[in-house]
């Protein structure tokens, strides 16, 4: 499906347009035909050859309506502009079109109506004129007649050409509807409507108003029943649940994807300095005052009154309700940092001074330092591609200057714990993380750099491996009495004897001077691989107790010492308890 939203000054033949093209008319209320101008957002749809379905929601020119009138042009990327033949440029014709230009709308096709009451060509041209200082310059301009039909099937063919040239939506987006109506029906119950811009939308599914969820009990497109609908649409749906919350949300969305905010800094189109101090932010098919603190140049912070679901890129519009002046909005950060202390909106704006406004990982990681996926996700940046200047760490990412100030935190915190505390040498990610402030011990294990080393689980510098000389002195006696028999472990007593209590025997494995295979049970490094070459010339499988006689040790000291050499995989433990050297392992 393809949707276009019509603009234009009042009584200047928009509907009739839509109804010559479709066959429907999209003014549905009564009072509408009656007063013959457009009141609520109307809807009609055709087939065209080579697009498919093709829907245009109908807004209404008159200006007290333009609240009405944004609501319909907000989600939609293409637009059918109509201006009257016999009729000069009018108010809302400006208005419509500086509001478009706002919007950054690029694809439309202009529509000279009326042309058999007056020569279209006057028009044409001032039409052309007024779009060339747009977003919408070039736009193709027609000439018809909704009462003859001339000039349609013109139309018809530019309607092609305009709706094959609006960029493919992604089905597979997340899901933000902005809702433009609200309604129950009897024996069914809460309806919604609005346009689809992306995503896809199933019966059963379950949306997000930002305070709760609603369930998709039906779906309707084109004015049929369908059990599923992707973007761009049209949509209608039945939903239920807490539905409460409808009205003030103006939007369903995926649960989850999208931060709901109440603060957003925004870059401005226009002159900033007639800009009110609680303009209405129009975005979506929503309409609301705000409050505008001006940060510096073209960049201003909106705090609105209720959270909606914004992304880094969106164009919203920001108008003066009093003079009807309206202003480009475009979204630079829906989760911006708060201002707390004398000049922060100066420096605010300096990290805003490059931000292009379009999503990217670099420069929101550099900005924020550290965030996560699901947070980026929300706003809407991409983070699947490779960046070089981003350290990833599990759902973690940091930028490059953050993570080179960590790795020299790490170097400077694990040197003064060892100097204070040589026993206990080196520290653990998790308090690592905590000092550093780093909300996760994955991405003090990601900023690593020699001469650290990462060793079960505790940070290590070099000098780990330099023990006290008293401990020294206890591992060389220790060595010479396992010199003639590598595996028979001495007892705790003669442990203590040596000098070597629990801390001491901790610092001597940390620093690789000691393999601790169970408490109170200690060889010297390297005994793993002479027992593994040991059990080698054993028949294989081999038991526990072969493994005992053949090593010259004790129950004692084998069971942990072979439980070791299975968790190392140099040897198998067999259903039967016997066991296997693997092979490669005794080579």
């Amino acid at each position: 499906m393809h949707v276009i939203a019509t603009a234009g000054h009042v009584d200047h033949g928009k509907s009739a347009l839509v109804e010559a093209l479709t066959g429907t008319a999209p003014d549905r209320l009564e009072e509408e035909r009656r007063r013959g101008l457009s009141i609520q957002l109307g809807y009609a749809w055709t087939s065209l050859p080579g697009v498919g379905d093709l829907a245009f929601v109908d807004v209404p020119g008159h200006e007290r309506f333009v609240t009405t009138m944004l609501a319909g042009v907000g989600p939609v990327p293409a637009v059918l502009f109509v201006v009257a033949a016999d009729d000069p440029w009018m108010p809302q014709a400006a208005e419509h079109l500086a509001a478009l230009d706002a919007l950054q709308v690029e694809h439309a096709v202009v529509a000279v109506t009326r042309s058999d009451l007056a020569d279209p060509g006057p028009a044409m041209d001032r039409a052309a004129a007024e779009l060339a200082s747009t977003s919408l310059r070039g736009s193709p301009v027609v000439s018809v007649s909704s009462r003859t039909g001339s000039g349609l099937p013109e139309l018809r063919t530019r309607l092609v050409d305009l709706v094959t040239g609006v960029p493919p939506a992604d089905p597979h987006a997340d899901v933000r509807l902005w809702l433009d109506r609200r309604f129950t029906i009897s024996g069914a119950g809460t309806v919604v409507t609005g346009t689809l811009p992306a995503g896809t939308i199933a019966v059963g599914d379950r949306l997000s108003t930002g305070t709760a969820t609603v369930r998709v009990r039906g779906v309707q497109a084109l004015g049929q029943v369908v059990e599923s609908v992707s973007g761009l649409a049209r949509v209608a749906l039945n939903v239920s649940g807490d539905v409460a919350d409808l009205d003030r949300a103006g939007s369903l969305t995926t649960p989850g994807a999208h931060h709901w905010t109440e603060v957003v800094d925004v870059r401005i189109a226009g002159d900033v300095a007639r800009l009110p101090s609680h303009p209405m932010l129009h975005v979506g098919a929503l309409s609301l005052t705000t409050r505008c603190r001006p940060l510096a140049d073209d960049l201003v912070r909106l705090t609105l009154p209720q959270p909606l679901p914004l992304r880094v890129g969106d164009r919203a519009l920001v108008r003066d309700p009093g003079n009807r002046q309206v202003w480009g909005a475009h979204v630079l950060d829906p989760l911006p940092p708060p201002l707390r202390r004398r000049g922060a909106a100066v420096e605010r704006a300096g990290a805003l001074h490059e931000v292009t406004g379009v999503p990217d990982l670099a420069s929101e990681v550099r900005r924020r330092e550290v965030v996560d996926l699901d947070t980026l996700r929300q706003l809407g940046v991409p983070a699947s591609t490779a960046v070089e200047s981003v350290v990833r760490a599990g759902r973690w990412v940091m930028s490059a200057d953050r993570a080179e100030a960590a790795a020299a935190q790490v170097l400077e915190l694990v040197t003064d714990h060892d100097r204070a505390r040589p026993l206990d040498r080196g520290l653990p990610l998790a308090v690592l993380a905590d000092r550093l402030h780093l909300p996760s011990p994955e991405l003090v294990a990601a900023v690593l750099r020699e001469p650290l080393r990462l060793v079960e689980g505790r940070v290590l510098a070099p000098a780990g491996d330099v023990l006290p000389v008293e401990l020294e002195r206890a591992l060389t006696r220790l060595a010479e009495e396992l010199s003639t028999n590598p595996f028979q472990a001495p007892t705790a007593d003669r442990l203590r004897d040596l000098g070597l209590d629990p801390t001491r025997v901790a610092a001597a494995a940390r620093a690789g001077r000691l393999l601790r295979l169970a408490p109170g049970i200690v060889l010297m490094p390297g005994a793993e691989r002479r027992a593994v070459e040991a059990l080698g010339v054993l028949p294989q499988p081999f038991t526990t107790s072969q493994a005992r006689s053949h090593l010259g040790s004790s129950r004692r000291v084998v069971l942990p010492l072979l439980e070791h050499l299975d968790r190392a995989r140099l040897t198998r433990r067999l259903p039967d308890d016997r066991r296997v050297v693997l092979e490669g392992s005794s080579g």
